[in-house]
């Protein structure tokens, strides 16, 4: 683990770069290729390649899903539906509907209208994530989307994790593909003989995932080209250096390129929290993925005011955002970038990722600077109206000639006139 104090901004240089590890563009490019001209057959071909998975069928079957249910342990069955109804309550506010403006002679408007078809993306490599279903299929299904259609990778015996086919039903989702990987975003973009091509492709994946979700960017619409999952503490002398370990190691443990960093004001705990870092990566399965993360992507930044621990966490614009420091509201007033901001000592970024309500799917890689979390706006399109009158038309007609004339646009200028004689 790094602990910076002089040369905090070559660490910030190397932080941009790490999701710039290998050049996937012609492996993607050729997936994406081969998909779009053989289909089915290239989506078994590729499980087969990549998953070590031979499939029977495409689509998990509804049958598949019952059986999920019998087997799924209560309690976590009854963990799932709290935090739909979180994530269904919170979502709930971002709900807007079409507006019009009255105005002499006419109505202006702006008219919203859901996507029709939205695949969502699941991972299931190092892991899978009932809580990545939720969290992108709700919104899409309040939204008012008309088919959500889930693509995740099947699991060594060919089916897909049961926690994850609950949560699917539990959200809404019509229909569920075992398939990964760019071939499963080639497959919602052009479509094969089993699956319609969507509108939309969200949800976060590996880098060959990122990929091809960049290439595809235009075909269909995506929510973000996301990074690995990063985490960033401010704390100070008040916060608890087993808070702030665990927090690190919550974000460590996806992979070996997240990121976890702490900010804090002066050196006097570093030692503590170094301890507890170590302390609490040996108790983890997941203990050789948290080393690496932690020793080659992390960092503890010792800084020596609270103005520099706020403007360097605008800087690094994390996907989470923890503040841990005495003032933790006063602090709150200085973020301008961040994915999600967690404010005090009992708001830990798994409240977030599970329970809260808002979504988990967040900007990473600074993209928080000029982009939101995952909501309803993800989901639906917006359309200007124009609706004129005779008489409306009539009195700006002068003035739609004069901007036509002085721009050169003949065509523009009659089409008003014609109307009125000219």
């Amino acid at each position: 683990m790094r602990v910076i104090k002089s040369d905090i901004e070559n660490y910030l240089s190397d932080l941009k770069s790490r999701r710039v590890d290998l050049d996937l563009n012609q492996q993607v490019l050729s997936i994406l290729n081969t998909v779009k001209k053989e289909g089915d057959q290239s989506l078994y071909d590729f499980t087969e390649r990549f998953d070590g998975v031979k499939l029977d069928a495409l689509e998990v079957s509804n049958q598949a899903i019952l059986d999920a249910f019998d087997r799924i342990d209560p309690p976590l069955l009854r963990s799932l539906k709290v935090a739909r109804d979180n994530i269904q309550a919170y979502h709930k506010i971002q709900l807007r509907a079409s507006q019009y403006l009255e105005i002499p002679g006419g109505r202006l408007g702006e008219i919203i209208r859901p996507l029709e078809r939205v695949g969502i993306y699941v991972p299931g490599g190092k892991a899978a994530y009932p809580s990545t279903v939720l969290m992108n299929a709700l919104p899409a299904k309040l939204a008012g989307v008309d088919q959500v259609v889930m693509v995740t990778p099947p699991m060594k015996d060919g089916k897909v994790k049961d926690s994850v086919l609950v949560a699917a039903k539990l959200a809404g989702v019509d229909k569920i593909y075992a398939i990964g990987g760019a071939q499963a975003v080639a497959a919602l973009t052009y479509g094969t003989e089993s699956i319609e091509p969507v509108n939309k492709i969200v949800g976060p994946g590996n880098a060959y995932v990122a990929t091809a979700k960049g290439m595809v960017s235009g075909i269909v619409g995506i929510d973000m080209i996301a990074g690995p999952s990063e985490i960033l503490i401010m704390a100070d002398q008040t916060s608890n250096p087993k808070y702030i370990a665990a927090d690190m190691i919550s974000q460590a443990e996806h992979d070996e390129k997240a990121a976890a960093i702490t900010i804090i004001k002066g050196d006097e705990r570093v030692d503590e929290i170094l301890k507890e870092l170590d302390s609490q990566m040996n108790q983890s399965p997941r203990k050789e993925i948290i080393k690496e993360s932690l020793n080659n992507e992390s960092a503890i930044l010792i800084v020596d005011s609270y103005e520099e621990m706020i403007d360097l966490a605008n800087k690094i614009a994390p996907e989470h955002l923890e503040i841990l420091t005495e003032n933790s509201e006063k602090m709150l007033g200085g973020i301008k970038n961040a994915g999600a901001v967690f404010v005090g000592a009992y708001s830990p970024e798994p409240l977030g990722d599970y329970i809260a309500g808002p979504n988990h799917t967040l900007p990473t890689s600074g993209t928080a600077m000029f982009s939101s979390p995952l909501g309803i706006d993800d989901f639906i399109k917006k359309m200007s109206l124009i609706h004129y009158t005779k008489e409306g038309l009539e009195n700006v007609k002068d003035d739609i000639v004069n901007i036509a004339d002085d721009e050169g646009l003949f065509g523009h200028s009659n089409a008003i006139k014609i109307r009125f004689g000219g």
